[in-house]
C-alpha cells in the first residue's frame, strides 16, 4: 500500500524505539492460566478415540466427541504443550466463515455456497452455546469487522463487496473515506465495509485452554510432550507410538495443522509463516486519539494485508503483510523471529497510526500457519479409513476449527452426513508440487501479488493462470 509506504522511512526510528524492549514471544500464552502441564504419555494404554495434537482442531475434537457420547473414551496427544501452535498465537478473530470468505466460497463451490454459508451459520451458534455452557471465558466480543481500502484503486472494489453483501441480507455498512477515519482515526483510510454480524474477537489461548478444561472435566486424558511419532495396525485397531508409550485405538484423528505429523499430509497442505506485534496497553488519551470506540477488528484488503484489533486491556494487535514460505516447509524455532518483517511492521503500525509515536511494542512473535491451494480446510483418510486428518485453515481456524472437527469425527466414525457430502470434503484441493518447485511456486505467486498491488489490483499473467485453476497462496 503505497501510502504506508511512503511514511515508512520517516517512521523508522520510532520503529526501531518501539520494538527496542519488545519480547520475543506469544503475547497470549506469555501470561498465566494454562491447564496443565500434563504429565508425557507412559507405558501401554487402550482408548476408543485417540486425538493427535492440542490445538483447536484437537481440543473440539475431543470435546464434541465426549459430548455426543460421555462414555467414550478419548485421549488427547500434544507434541509440546496446548495451544503452542497456531492456536495459542494468533490474532484471535472469530469469523463464521468455513470458505476463507465468501467470495472464495463461490468461487470454489458456487452450487453449495447457500448451503455452507447456513451450515457457518450454525457452525458459529454451536461455537458460543459451547461457551456459555461450559462456562468458557475466552474475552469474547461480537464486534463485527471492517475491511479498509487504503488505496483509492481499492474503494470500487469495496462497494462491489458492500452491494453483495447487502444482496445476500447480510448487516453490513458501507463508510465512506471521511465516515471511516471519524470512526478509526488513520489518515491512510479511503473507505471502510463494517461487517456487523457473524464476526468477533477473543482471547485465543483462554479459549484454547478453558476447552482443555471443558474436555478434561468430561474424562478426556490429556498428555503433553508426547509427540506421536508413528501410527500403525494391530488387529483391528490402530497404533500410536510416542518416546515413552503406545495406545491402541480404535481410530485417530490427527489435528497437527501446519506441523509434521505421523500420516502425510503435504501434498495439500504447507506452513506458511505469520508475524504479529502488540503494544503496551494504550492509556485514555492515547485511545482517544485513535477513536475506535467500536471495537471493531480491522482488515486491508490488499493481497498483502494487515490484520488488526484491540485486546480486553487496549492494546493494538498488529499483524500479517509478510507470508514467509520456507523452502522445504521446514520450522525451526529461529523462524519465529524474523528482524526484517517484524521492523516492516512496527513501520506500517506507525504509518497507519503516526499520532501513537512514543506506543511502545510489548511482545513480537512468528510462526507457522497452515495453508491449501484453495485457503480452506481439507480432510484426509488413511489406515483403511481409521485415521482421518485434519487442517489448512489459512488463518481463520478459530471458528471454522470447530465445524472441520465435526466434520473429521463423521469420517473416523464412517458417518454419512450432510456435511461429508459436501464437495469441500470429498474433493481435496489443487496439490501442491514437490520441491524444488513448490518453493519456486510460491515465489513466483508472492512476486506477482505484490505486483498486483503496485499496478492498482491488475492481475498479471502468472495470478490469471493460477485463477483459472481455483489455486493461490495466501497467509
Amino acid at each position: 500500500m503505497n501510502v504506508v509506504e511512503g511514511r515508512a522511512g520517516g517512521g523508522g526510528e520510532w520503529s526501531q524505539r518501539a520494538l527496542a524492549s519488545a519480547s520475543p514471544a506469544v503475547y497470549w500464552l506469555d501470561r498465566p492460566g494454562a491447564p496443565g502441564p500434563f504429565p508425557p504419555l507412559r507405558g501401554r494404554h487402550s482408548f476408543d478415540l485417540a486425538v493427535v495434537g492440542g490445538g483447536f482442531s484437537g481440543l473440539w475434537t475431543a470435546l464434541q466427541a465426549v459430548e455426543a457420547d460421555p462414555g467414550r473414551r478419548v485421549v488427547v496427544l500434544e507434541a509440546e504443550r496446548l495451544a503452542r501452535g497456531a492456536s495459542g498465537r494468533n490474532g484471535g478473530f472469530l469469523d463464521s466463515s468455513l470458505t476463507h470468505g465468501h467470495d472464495n466460497g463461490v468461487a470454489h463451490w458456487p452450487d453449495e455456497i447457500d448451503t455452507l454459508e447456513r451450515l457457518a451459520g450454525e457452525n458459529l451458534e454451536g461455537f458460543i452455546d459451547t461457551l456459555e455452557r461450559h462456562g468458557i471465558d475466552c474475552a469474547l466480543e461480537m464486534t463485527g469487522e471492517v475491511d479498509v481500502a487504503t488505496e483509492p484503486w481499492q474503494v470500487a472494489g469495496l462497494r462491489e463487496y458492500h452491494a453483495e453483501l447487502e444482496g445476500l441480507g447480510a448487516r453490513v455498512e458501507f463508510w465512506d473515506r471521511d465516515r471511516v477515519r471519524s470512526e478509526i482515526r488513520s489518515p491512510t483510510y479511503q473507505a471502510g465495509v463494517w461487517r456487523r454480524d457473524r464476526v468477533g474477537i477473543l482471547d485465543p489461548a483462554r479459549l484454547a485452554w478453558d476447552l482443555a478444561r471443558a474436555a478434561h472435566r468430561l474424562g478426556v486424558e490429556f498428555h503433553d510432550h508426547s509427540p506421536v511419532t508413528s501410527i500403525g495396525r494391530e488387529g483391528g485397531r490402530v497404533t500410536l507410538r510416542t518416546p515413552e508409550g503406545v495406545i491402541t485405538a480404535d481410530r485417530a484423528v490427527v489435528a497437527v495443522n501446519a506441523f509434521r505429523g505421523p500420516v502425510r499430509t503435504r501434498a495439500h497442505v504447507i506452513p506458511v509463516y505469520d508475524y504479529v506485534l502488540i503494544t503496551e496497553p494504550l492509556p485514555a488519551e492515547r485511545m482517544e486519539s485513535v477513536g475506535w470506540k467500536g471495537r471493531q477488528g480491522v482488515s486491508d484488503v490488499g493481497n498483502q494485508f494487515h490484520y488488526y484489533r484491540l485486546t480486553a486491556d487496549d492494546r493494538i494487535l498488529w499483524g500479517g503483510y509478510d507470508a514467509i514460505y520456507p523452502f522445504g516447509g521446514r520450522m525451526t524455532p529461529e523462524m519465529e523471529q524474523r528482524e526484517a518483517t517484524h521492523r516492516l511492521l512496527a513501520e506500517h503500525f506507525f504509518a497507519t497510526f503516526p499520532q501513537l509515536e512514543g506506543v511502545r511494542f510489548t511482545h513480537r512473535w512468528g510462526g507457522p500457519i497452515a495453508t491449501t491451494s484453495r485457503f480452506t480446510a481439507t480432510w484426509g483418510r488413511s489406515r483403511d479409513g481409521r485415521v482421518v486428518w485434519v487442517g489448512g485453515y489459512t488463518g481463520l481456524g478459530v471458528g471454522a476449527t470447530r465445524f472441520g472437527a465435526a466434520v473429521a469425527l463423521d469420517l473416523v466414525d464412517g458417518r454419512t452426513t450432510e456435511r461429508t457430502e459436501l464437495e469441500m470434503v470429498r474433493r481435496r484441493p489443487f496439490p501442491i508440487p514437490p520441491e524444488p518447485l513448490r518453493w519456486a511456486v510460491v515465489q513466483m505467486t508472492s512476486r506477482a501479488m505484490k505486483r498486483a498491488d503496485a499496478n492498482q489490483g491488475r492481475r498479471g499473467p502468472w495470478l490469471k493462470l493460477l485463477d483459472r485453476f481455483g489455486v493461490g497462496f495466501d497467509s
